[in-house]
């Protein structure tokens, strides 16, 4: 990744004075490199103006009463806390830029040449965790494909199962309740409405055709009949019907886990991925969005997990609406540099893979 962006000409960055801000910026910077607290005397050899020890120290005191640094424990090290870490991304962090070599090599991954939309988004998730040492998460477009053939076929009494096609070949099987008294023929003569008026609709145009006809009397479909056309095609609530949320990458979260409470938190963040709503929050945060997010610590509204950094940008459709979101999730101490602009340019190609 190329990390040739000049510093910022306000090297102090959000209102920290300019000697505060260098030292702020090699803490964070030793802490994403290593992991470990850095004390003044490594701090005097890093910096690029000359400092004792004694002076850098003082100015760590000040960093620490202002919450940005904070001693794990009786050592002289230091460590950034997520406040110094959010003073870093927002103030004080130099963004590299790929390369035209990382840019071609993150196209080639993502073509989509004989592939499916969602083989797609997991390569682009597993890119993303390998580049980050994280987990990779993209939350996949709702399908708007068209219906090609739906099916009712009974399963027993009182159970019917409903085969959607779509044109983009995907199938999707439901069971649904058959209303009581409803006649063998009615079955055959569900799939034969639908397929002769329906198809080549979305499953959410189909469904609003269905009830226009309803309300004005036109179906020549009996009730019973039109209840089950209606339960097969009802679209399902909320936003983030129809989606998925593809993960990459989990098993490197857990790659320099020792404390036994740290484990529980990424415990408590795998179980957070699978739950639905994560679906719903993530979507959101990148409906809000006009570029990368970032999200640390306990700032983070999706997962609240302290010790977690997310970094999410949405991506776009055709019509220039926002109908995804990719990114990474993983330690606080995630290269920051290197993760952002990858992550920007992976969700501008699926944009433009969509398109």
């Amino acid at each position: 990744m190329a990390s040739d962006s000049t510093r910022r000409d306000d090297p102090g960055g959000q209102g920290l004075p300019g000697r505060s801000a260098m030292i702020l910026r090699e803490i964070v910077e030793a802490y994403v490199a290593t992991g470990e607290p850095v004390g003044s005397r490594t701090l005097s050899r890093r910096l690029p103006m000359a400092l004792s020890p004694a002076t850098i120290r003082n100015v760590m005191a000040d960093l620490e009463e202002s919450g940005l640094i904070f001693a794990p424990h009786t050592s002289a090290g230091r460590l950034p806390t997520d406040r110094g870490l959010r003073m870093f991304v927002d103030g004080l962090l130099e963004r590299g830029a790929l390369t035209p070599e990382e840019e071609e090599a993150i196209l080639a991954r993502c073509r989509a040449e004989g592939r499916s939309i969602e083989e797609v988004l997991a390569e682009a998730s597993g890119l993303l965790a390998g580049l980050s040492h994280a987990a990779g998460l993209v939350l996949a477009p709702k399908s708007e494909a068209a219906l090609k053939h739906v099916e009712f076929v009974s399963l027993g009494p009182g159970r019917v199962l409903v085969v959607l096609v779509t044109e983009d070949g995907q199938v999707e099987n439901r069971v649904i309740e058959a209303p009581q008294g409803l006649p063998p023929s009615a079955l055959a003569q569900a799939s034969n409405y639908v397929n002769a008026r329906l198809t080549g609709r979305t499953l959410e145009e189909a469904r609003n055709a269905l009830e226009e006809e309803i309300s004005a009397h036109r179906t020549e479909l009996d009730d019973l009949t039109g209840k089950v056309v209606e339960a097969g095609l009802a679209t399902k609530a909320g936003a983030a019907a129809g989606r998925a949320l593809i993960v990459r990458g989990q098993a490197q979260l857990l790659a320099d886990v020792t404390a036994l409470e740290r484990l529980e938190t990424i415990r408590g963040l795998f179980e957070r991925l699978e739950a639905k709503e994560t679906l719903l929050r993530l979507l959101e945060l990148a409906q809000a969005s006009e570029g990368v997010q970032i999200f640390i610590g306990s700032e983070n509204r999706l997962f609240e997990a302290a010790g977690v950094t997310m970094i999410v940008a949405p991506y776009r459709n055709a019509r220039d609406r926002i109908v995804g979101a990719i990114g990474v999730i993983g330690p606080t101490r995630i290269n920051y540099g290197r993760i952002i602009p990858a992550v920007d340019y992976t969700a501008k190609v699926i944009g433009r893979l969509l398109g």
